[in-house]
């Protein structure tokens, strides 16, 4: 598909034209996908195996090759560096491969200090995964009064450190539609409705290959699961042929190994003798 690759400029432009759409990304394969498929905008991550995603910066290369004009998001978690300097570090080796705009859901002293190094930086508003055991666990944010001024006041925060967007993540979407009307930047969706200037899913839901809690707001397009277990199933019963074949010396096939003369195979017992 022959596309424009947006720029940080077109990302903010975006706002009220149209709803973009956003993935996130475990792999190449699935990056690639997203770029045949006009996918707006990539997100992946790495070296978070606690949190499932086993990536490796390599793999993060790999996937900017093979999607070459989705707009592309990453990081690694917050938790991983400690001081603004350290933030900064690990923002720029991002920008240095191509990566379009890192994720920060970090201390609004440390997204102001990215921005003044014209970094740019998508935020986290709402149910924040990292910070969950602060609200007491996993669970929408923004359905009473005062935590839905939260939101909108923690989305102007942001938007005034100088983030270029936010995750709004289970947030009511009447409360999400009235914070992207209030804001500049750009909000993403997850969970949140369709009101937002877009929708974010994991690729992992889509295609319906998740292993443990399949969130509320994830949509199902495809059941990757039961095909994964076939060939898990289809695995397994060849590695049993392969055993089978390898205790009944079923590998002297002359159409898989090289033959010796027997005139040479003579002379060669005759060398063995000697040795």
């Amino acid at each position: 598909m022959s596309r424009k690759k947006m720029t940080v400029k077109d990302f903010l432009d975006s706002k009220g034209k149209r709803q973009l759409s956003v993935l996130f990304v475990h792999n190449v394969n699935e990056a690639l996908a997203a770029e045949e498929a006009g996918i707006d905008m990539i997100i992946a991550a790495y070296g978070i195996p606690q949190h499932g995603i086993h990536a490796t910066f390599e793999d993060v290369i790999e996937m900017r090759k093979v999607a070459p004009n989705c707009f592309f998001q990453s990081g690694v978690h917050h938790l991983s560096y400690a001081s603004e300097y350290e933030a900064i570090k690990s923002a720029n080796k991002l920008l240095n491969i191509g990566i379009d705009c890192v994720y920060s859901a970090s201390s609004l002293q440390w997204i102001k200090a990215m921005r003044r190094e014209n970094i740019p930086v998508i935020s986290h508003v709402g149910l924040i995964p990292s910070k969950a055991t602060w609200l007491g666990g996993f669970r929408a944010i923004g359905r009473t009064a005062e935590e839905a001024a939260g939101v909108l006041r923690h989305t102007l925060e942001l938007q005034d450190a100088g983030v270029i967007g936010v995750e709004l993540e289970v947030v009511p979407p009447k409360v999400a539609a009235f914070v992207t009307k209030k804001v500049n930047i750009i909000t993403m969706s997850m969970g949140s409705g369709s009101d937002c200037d877009a929708q974010y899913l994991f690729a992992n839901d889509v295609l319906g290959y998740t292993k443990d809690h399949i969130p509320r707001h994830s949509r199902i397009y495809r059941k990757f699961n039961k095909e994964y277990e076939r060939l898990q199933n289809e695995r397994v019963s060849a590695f049993k042929e392969f055993h089978s074949d390898t205790v009944n010396k079923k590998f002297n096939d002359p159409k898989i190994t090289v033959s010796i003369e027997d005139s040479e195979y003579e002379k060669f017992l005759k060398f063995a003798e000697k040795l």
